[in-house]
C-alpha cells in the first residue's frame, strides 16, 4: 500500500509498506479517505513543531471506513464510516484517572509520536475510534479540530454575561467562533487577514470582526459596548499576541491559550494580580469532545460549508504542500482525498 512520510523538515518521500494482516483483538482495520491538514503539519514540515521526531508519517485528523474487526470489537461493523480520536495514554497516569485524557505524561499522538494516517490504510484501537454514520467524508475529516475548538470552549465555562474575543480566525479560532456563539453570548474576533475576516462575516453574520490595528483596544472596545472581553481564546501560537492578550482581557477575565510556540510567555504580574486574569492552557481533546461536535454536526448546528478551501489528491501532495504556505492561497482548510 501507498504512503507518505516526512523523512526530515522539508523532504516528503512516497513509499510502499506492507498492508496490515494482524489485527489484535481490540483493534480495527481502517481504509482512509480523507485526511485534513493540520497545523500541526504544517510546522512539522518546516522543523518548527514542538513535541516531533522524524521521519514520520503524518496525518491525524481522519476520515475512514472499517474494512475488518477484532475478534473483541462488537461495537462496529465492517462498512461504518468513522475518525479517530488520536491520542493515547501508554500508562492511566494521575491525568487521566482524573479525566484529563488529552494531556496525560505519556500521551503519544497520531501523526507526532507515531505514524499517523497519511498512508491508505491504519490499524487502531477501537477505543478511540468515533463513529460518524450519517456524516460527508468533508465533515467527518474536520470532527478533530472542531473537538479541540469544543474542548478549548469547555475549558472557559462561560456564562450568560461573559463577551468572547478569539485571536486568529484559522481553523481552530474558526471552530471556536462556531460552537461558543451556540451559548448565545457575544463574540468577536481577531485577525489581520482580510480574507478570514471577510470569511467569518459571511459565515458568522452576529459575530464581530476586529482587524489588527494600532487602535486594536479602541476597536475591541468599539465591539463590546465601550468594554473588554471576559474570555479570550488566543488561537495564533503567537508570542506577541500571546502576550499582548493580557493587556486585552476585563478585570476579573479568563485567557485560554490554544495555540503553542516553542519559548517562553512572560508578562507584568502587577497587571496580572490587579485583574485577577485566570490563565489556561487547552491541549488537544476528549472523547466527550468528539462525540459532541458529531452530535452537533448531526443536528446542522455546526456547518462545515466552506472550511475546506483547498483539495488534494493524495498522489499529488508532495508538488502542492508547498503552495499551502503561500498567503495568496487564502487557505482555511486543506484535505487530502484518496479516492481521487
Amino acid at each position: 500500500m501507498k504512503a507518505i512520510i516526512l523523512q526530515e523538515p522539508g523532504k516528503f518521500q512516497y513509499m510502499e509498506k506492507e498492508y496490515p494482516t494482524e489485527l489484535k483483538p481490540d483493534e480495527v482495520l481502517l481504509k482512509i479517505n480523507k485526511v485534513s491538514i493540520c497545523g500541526t503539519d504544517l510546522h512539522a514540515f518546516n522543523g518548527k513543531q514542538p513535541f516531533f521526531t522524524y521521519p514520520r508519517i503524518l496525518g491525524h485528523e481522519v476520515s475512514a471506513e472499517i474494512v475488518a474487526t477484532g475478534d473483541e470489537v462488537n461495537q462496529f461493523n465492517v462498512g461504518d464510516k468513522c475518525t479517530v480520536e488520536p491520542y493515547r495514554n501508554l500508562v492511566n497516569d494521575q491525568a487521566v484517572h482524573r479525566g484529563k485524557t488529552n494531556c496525560g505524561i505519556t500521551l503519544t499522538v497520531l501523526g507526532v509520536h507515531e505514524d499517523g494516517a497519511m498512508q491508505e490504510y491504519i490499524t487502531y484501537k477501537a477505543s478511540n475510534v468515533h463513529l460518524a454514520n450519517g456524516l460527508e467524508d468533508d465533515q467527518i475529516s474536520l470532527i478533530e479540530p472542531f473537538a479541540v475548538a469544543a474542548h478549548a470552549v469547555d475549558r472557559a465555562n462561560i456564562i450568560d454575561s461573559d463577551t468572547i474575543l478569539v485571536i486568529g480566525a484559522g481553523p481552530i479560532g474558526l471552530g471556536i467562533i462556531a460552537i461558543a456563539r451556540l451559548l448565545g453570548v457575544k463574540v468577536a474576533v481577531l485577525d489581520l487577514s482580510k480574507f478570514r475576516l471577510d470569511f467569518v462575516k459571511n459565515k458568522f453574520p452576529d459575530v464581530a470582526t476586529i482587524v489588527l490595528s494600532d487602535d486594536l483596544e479602541k476597536d475591541i472596545k468599539t465591539s463590546f459596548n465601550g468594554e473588554l472581553p471576559t474570555v479570550i481564546f488566543d488561537a495564533t501560537g503567537n508570542k506577541n499576541s500571546m502576550e499582548n492578550s493580557f493587556n486585552l482581557i476585563a478585570h476579573g477575565g479568563t485567557i485560554i491559550f490554544v495555540g503553542l510556540f516553542v519559548g517562553h510567555v512572560t508578562f507584568d504580574d502587577p497587571n496580572f494580580h490587579r485583574k485577577e486574569i485566570t490563565l489556561k492552557a487547552s491541549r488537544s481533546a476528549r472523547a466527550v469532545d468528539f462525540k459532541k461536535v458529531i452530535q452537533l454536526m448531526k443536528a446542522g448546528l455546526i456547518n462545515t460549508e466552506g472550511f475546506i478551501t483547498h483539495r488534494i489528491p493524495f498522489d499529488h501532495l508532495i508538488d502542492k504542500f508547498d503552495h499551502l504556505y503561500d498567503p495568496e492561497e487564502n487557505l482555511i482548510k486543506a484535505v487530502i482525498d484518496f479516492k481521487i
